[in-house]
């Protein structure tokens, strides 16, 4: 295979995985998840995105979660105008969906430093970017929407329930689908069938 077929064939596949990970999350956005607090997850929402960065590599995966991220600002970008003052709105630009939604392209990370155990290595990135993505909504919380707190409530414990409550969910689903998809695949190989 020329480099240039396999660079082709790497931008074919991110564009489909990441098409794949905006249609889940633009589906996500549509249902009603009824939780006390708020926020909301997605079913297998950022395996795609994790699964470009292990296959591709970082770099690659860091430009599909890049995409992913501008499609979330745009869709959630309502909640920009929410913050009170410009520092509010970079904040939650950049904290709640930039950094959140693109540091989802470094779940590669792991690839090859597990002995080559790839079910270890995606579950170990997956978990990486959850955490990632939960401390970048988390400081988000904390600093931009702390006028939501309830009264008598410590900010860090209601940033810590709101964005905990919803990550918690999305960070189980995303381990469980990246083990089924390493169940199902040798994601090594160049083409998967």
């Amino acid at each position: 295979m020329s480099k240039k077929t396999a660079k082709t064939q790497v931008l074919a596949e991110s564009a489909m995985m990441v098409a794949l990970s905006i249609a889940i999350f633009a589906i996500s956005d549509f249902i009603p998840w009824p939780f006390a607090y708020g926020g909301g997850f997605t079913l297998f929402g950022q395996v795609p995105i994790v699964l470009i960065s292990y296959r591709h590599g970082v770099k690659n995966g860091i430009a599909a979660a890049f995409v992913l991220a501008l499609f979330e600002l745009f869709m959630g970008f309502k909640n920009v105008t929410y913050a009170a003052n410009a520092l509010g709105m970079a904040t939650v630009i950049f904290a709640d969906y930039i950094i959140a939604f693109t540091c989802l392209g470094i779940g590669g990370i792991f690839k090859g430093k597990l002995k080559n155990r790839q079910t270890a290595e995606l579950i170990l990135g997956g978990l990486t970017v959850c955490i990632i993505r939960f401390l970048c909504h988390f400081i988000s919380g904390v600093t931009v929407w702390s006028g939501y707190c309830p009264e008598g409530q410590a900010v860090a414990v209601y940033s810590l329930i709101y964005n905990g409550s919803y990550m918690l969910i999305e960070t189980i689903l995303t381990v469980v689908g990246l083990g089924a998809v390493s169940a199902a695949f040798n994601l090594k190989k160049k083409r998967i069938s």
